[in-house]
C-alpha cells in the first residue's frame, strides 16, 4: 500500500512527500475540511474542488512547489507544505507555507515533512534561502521553525491578507549552508537522505 499511485519525492522512516495531483483531491480535501477550525485563523486552504484546482494550477505555473506529507506506516495524509514565490537568479529563495491535519498534530510528522522539504529545496532546487512568515500568536508554527533551526529576522506589520484581514507576521529564515551543515545534507548531484 506504501505510496499507492503517488509520485514520491522524498522519504524518511516516518513520513514521505508526494506531489499533489487531481488524483489526490479527496485526501487533500479531507484534511482541509476536517481540520478547518484547527487551521483558522492562521491559514485558509482550499476546502472545495474548485479551490483545489486553483491550488494545482498555481503549482503547475512553476513558481511554487507543493508537497503532501503522508505517514509511511499507513499512507495517511498528515499535512501540506508549499514553497511559494520561488525566485531564482541571484536571489534563489522561496517562502514556506504549511498546515497539518488536526488528528495528527503534535506527533512530529510536520517536523519530519518540513525537514524533507528543506533537503529538497536546498539540494534538488538549489535554493539559497527559505523564509517562513508566521503570525505572532501561532505558537505551534513558531515552535516548528525554531526546532528546525530557523532564526527570527524581523516583524512585518500587516504583511499578508488572511481570512479577509491584514495580519502581522514574524519573519523567520534559514540559509542552505546553515541547514546542510546542521543536517548532513549535500549540494545538487550528491547523495541526500532519500530524495527520490
Amino acid at each position: 500500500m506504501f505510496g499507492r499511485r503517488r509520485k514520491i519525492i522524498a522519504r524518511d522512516d516516518v513520513v514521505y512527500l508526494y506531489t499533489p495531483t487531481k488524483d489526490s483531491a479527496d485526501d487533500f480535501l479531507t484534511l482541509t475540511t476536517t481540520s478547518e477550525s484547527f487551521h483558522h485563523p492562521w491559514v485558509y486552504p482550499a476546502t472545495d474542488a474548485r479551490r483545489f484546482r486553483a491550488y494545482l494550477d498555481r503549482i503547475e505555473r512553476g513558481n511554487a512547489c507543493g508537497f503532501l506529507v503522508a505517514r509511511c506506516e499507513d499512507d495517511a495524509v498528515v499535512g501540506v507544505i508549499n514553497i511559494n514565490d520561488i525566485i531564482l537568479g541571484g536571489f534563489r529563495s522561496g517562502h514556506l507555507g504549511y498546515y497539518g491535519s488536526a488528528p495528527y498534530s503534535r506527533r512530529g510528522y510536520m517536523s519530519a515533512g518540513l525537514a524533507l522539504v528543506l533537503d529538497y529545496a536546498f539540494t534538488t532546487l538549489d535554493l539559497h534561502r527559505m523564509e517562513a512568515n508566521i503570525q505572532p500568536d501561532n505558537e505551534g508554527s513558531l515552535a516548528l521553525v525554531r526546532r528546525l533551526g530557523f532564526r527570527k529576522e524581523g516583524f512585518s506589520l500587516g504583511y499578508l491578507k488572511i481570512g479577509g484581514e491584514w495580519r502581522d507576521h514574524e519573519r523567520w529564515a534559514i540559509l542552505a549552508g546553515e541547514w546542510l551543515a546542521a543536517h548532513g545534507g549535500t549540494r545538487p548531484g550528491e547523495h541526500v537522505r532519500e530524495v527520490i
